[in-house]
């Protein structure tokens, strides 16, 4: 339950830091910069996790491990799981917060914890109580509380209704895939975490930047002041190295349907961050209070088997 709830904790540090590398002149200078922005964000993001992630397993000396999961049967589910949540999951994501506004688009990504649940409960039979089902649903209607805005800008509905798609499946898809791969004693999750992260730099670096047209503007980036940019970027990539291994702690210990409860928490700590490292108490308000009480609450209290509580108080 801890690494859930730090997954989500160290994932709302990313959320904010990242919101402020999105608002700086590089990246919202021209339509041209903020149409490539999410993806050439994303790509930096993924590429300085998986150097941080190098540097971990290397300080570790766990490369043997990491060389040992590539030689093992679930190999390819790992690189599956990577195309699905990073390239997939997170272009769907884009396509919704450009096409149905940054509000709908928030809510997209939080509605993976109910298809994981589904898909946990289907194909790996974790056992989802009735109350668990009741508190999800009211941690996604706080979500929706949270990042809910009155003027909602949808550009293009349908290609948006893809990207929510695309989003909610392909996160909570690799949540389920991951948990199965995990039980594999042979592999271990800081080797599974940088195959990913390795996997989603390169796809997005080989696939997604030429077809956007964005490696002149990323290449660009490095040869103009940008400020505390890379510095900022760089903390985020860290922050998100933590928050996945946490995530992944979860995944292994407690199950896809409750780690993935827990992990949604992030959309309230991210107000917490938002307020001690910007000062911004705009975002204080009884909705907003109301509402990230709700998801944190409701989150844990969606991952929580009454029953076995019990039994180990007994």
């Amino acid at each position: 339950m801890f690494n859930g709830i730090f997954a989500g904790i160290t994932w709302a540090l990313e959320t904010v830091l990242i919101g402020w590398v999105l608002t700086t002149s590089p990246f919202a200078s021209t339509e041209q910069a903020l149409f490539l922005a999410p993806f050439v964000s994303t790509f930096l993001h993924d590429l300085f996790s998986a150097i941080f992630l190098f540097v971990y397993n290397a300080v570790k000396r766990n490369f043997k491990n990491v060389i040992g999961a590539i030689k093992t049967a679930d190999f390819k589910w790992i690189i599956v799981s990577s195309l699905i949540g990073g390239p997939i999951g997170m272009t769907g994501y884009v396509l919704a917060v450009n096409n149905l506004g940054a509000s709908i688009g928030a809510v997209a990504s939080a509605i993976y914890p109910a298809i994981g649940t589904v898909l946990a409960y289907i194909f790996l039979k974790e056992k989802v109580k009735w109350y668990q089902w009741i508190f999800l649903v009211l941690t996604l209607c706080g979500v929706y509380g949270l990042s809910y805005s009155p003027s909602v800008n949808v550009e293009n509905f349908v290609l948006g209704l893809v990207g929510v798609f695309m989003c909610a499946f392909g996160w909570g898809i690799e949540a389920v895939i991951l948990t199965k791969t995990l039980k594999n004693a042979e592999i271990n999750k800081e080797s599974v975490l940088t195959i990913r992260q390795t996997v989603s730099a390169l796809s997005y670096g080989i696939i997604i930047l030429p077809i956007v047209g964005g490696w002149n503007f990323t290449l660009n980036l490095f040869t103009i002041s940008t400020g505390g940019l890379f510095p900022v970027l760089a903390l985020a990539a860290l922050s998100a190295s933590v928050s996945y291994l946490f995530y992944y702690r979860a995944l292994h210990k407690v199950g896809a349907a409750k780690a993935m409860s827990l992990n949604i928490t992030y959309t309230a700590w991210a107000i917490v961050f938002s307020i001690l490292i910007f000062g911004d108490y705009s975002i204080i308000n009884p909705l907003t209070l109301i509402c990230a009480c709700l998801v944190v609450i409701c989150g844990i209290l969606a991952a929580t088997d009454f029953k076995e509580l019990i039994k180990k108080k007994d």
